[in-house]
């Protein structure tokens, strides 16, 4: 079992990557001089792989939505106790969370990490459902759902999601919808579980005070090897058209919100990091305050402080976002497209362009001497399908030419969708 070294030469930062004999993926950052801890154990299972066959089905498998949510809130009870109770006596503050491609356990510590990370990959590696406990939890999660039905910002969004995208599982709400989740059962979080929680398909990080060779005598310790099952996960074929440009809905909200969604084609690995990178910048600087479009709408008192700009892409999803409040969404709408519009025709402010490229490229720097950041950092790259340092490289070789490129070929207005909370 080799420790490979990947080191970073802008930043001169390094960190170990371990194959480890049973499978899994492992890297860890030793920070110098830090206190704290950080580490994650994740699987790339979230809330779009809804289809899935191994090497032993003739079939796709297809569950019902919202089950990686489910699966992330079981695996902490085991037959006889809480994880959060064991972690309770070795002071670490743990969490878990499940995102559109991946649900992740962490824990962050400032001393005893080695025997949080005992905890970890021992609650992760030992589910325990029973029909009891699944009926049970059905009702936690209905209220959730619920809950997030009656939020503002989660609804702008996945209302923009199901104008943008047909068939993708992508405008489903994480933790499914309260009649996906009664389909349910015991057996099936197992199917689940036995799929998507094989260690050739997960990956453990820590950043921080720690030492690989320790993490090493642990991972030997307590990992299962389990046989390669060459996961597939496939999704339903989806056009590049959007379904319709606009969705208004009435909740309780002081002013209007509103997400303005572009979709692009999805992209994989390095070319989907590269594109996300080139985008936000591009977009960045359409939507600064010292931009001209964002002078406009304060002037009209179209906009606060509250609008911004993002990328939001996984596997089989890449859509850009301009969001904010405003009393007449419409309007933004137009002045953003005629924006976008003219950049496209005369280029991107070059000056404004080589602040921000400068201002991200920094903030990367930064998160690199913080462990939590890091260890962020090192999942995402994993779950990415790209090298951990991967991003500083393409920014750090990024030209005006890449950007301008990206802006002509990704933003199209045509394919653009405004979603309104009122």
């Amino acid at each position: 079992m080799e420790i490979q070294e990947i080191y970073c030469p802008q930043t001169m930062d390094k960190c170990n990557y371990i194959k480890h004999h049973s499978g899994l993926d492992i890297y860890v950052c030793e920070m110098n001089g830090f206190s704290t801890t950080e580490a994650l154990f994740g699987t790339k299972y979230g809330s779009i792989n809804t289809m899935f066959k191994t090497k032993d089905d003739k079939e796709y498998t297809t569950v019902p939505e919202g089950i990686a949510h489910f699966l992330e809130h079981k695996l902490f009870e085991n037959e006889d106790c809480d994880a959060f109770e064991l972690y309770a006596k070795t002071g670490a503050n743990a969490n878990a969370y499940t995102s559109f491609d991946r649900t992740c356990y962490l824990y962050g510590c400032s001393e005893n990490y080695l025997e949080s990370l005992k905890i970890l990959l021992g609650f992760v590696q030992s589910p325990y459902f029973t029909q009891e406990t699944v009926d049970k939890e059905q009702g936690i999660i209905g209220q959730e759902i619920k809950m997030t039905n009656d939020n503002p910002a989660w609804k702008v969004l996945f209302n923009m999601l199901s104008c943008l995208y047909h068939k993708h599982p992508v405008q489903i709400d994480i933790a499914g919808t309260v009649e996906s989740i009664a389909k349910i059962d015991a057996d099936l979080l197992y199917k689940c579980y036995n799929t998507f929680y094989n260690l050739h398909n997960m990956v453990l990080v820590l950043a921080g005070n720690v030492k690989t060779n320790d993490v090493l005598k642990v991972a030997d310790e307590l990992l299962k090897p389990c046989e390669n099952i060459e996961l597939e996960t496939v999704f339903p074929e989806e056009p590049y058209e959007i379904v319709k440009n606009e969705i208004h809905e009435h909740l309780p909200v002081g002013m209007p919100m509103f997400n303005i969604g572009i979709k692009c084609r999805p992209l994989t690995g390095y070319e989907r990091l590269k594109a996300d990178l080139e985008c936000y910048i591009a977009g960045s600087v359409i939507s600064d305050a010292s931009a001209p479009l964002y002078k406009k709408l304060i002037d009209e008192e179209l906009v606060n402080s509250n609008f911004g700009f993002e990328v939001f892409e996984g596997d089989g999803f890449f859509t850009l976002i301009f969001s904010g409040e405003s009393k007449d969404p419409k309007k933004v709408t137009s002045y953003l497209i005629d924006e976008i519009e003219r950049v496209k025709a005369e280029g991107l402010d070059k000056e404004l362009y080589e602040s921000i490229k400068r201002s991200t490229y920094g903030n990367i720097i930064m998160d690199s001497n913080n462990v939590e950041a890091v260890a962020s950092n090192l999942i995402s790259a994993f779950m990415s399908g790209v090298e951990p340092y991967d991003n500083i490289k393409i920014i750090s070789e990024m030209t005006y030419e890449d950007v301008q490129k990206a802006l002509l070929e990704r933003f199209d207005t045509k394919n653009l969708a405004l979603s309104v909370i009122e």
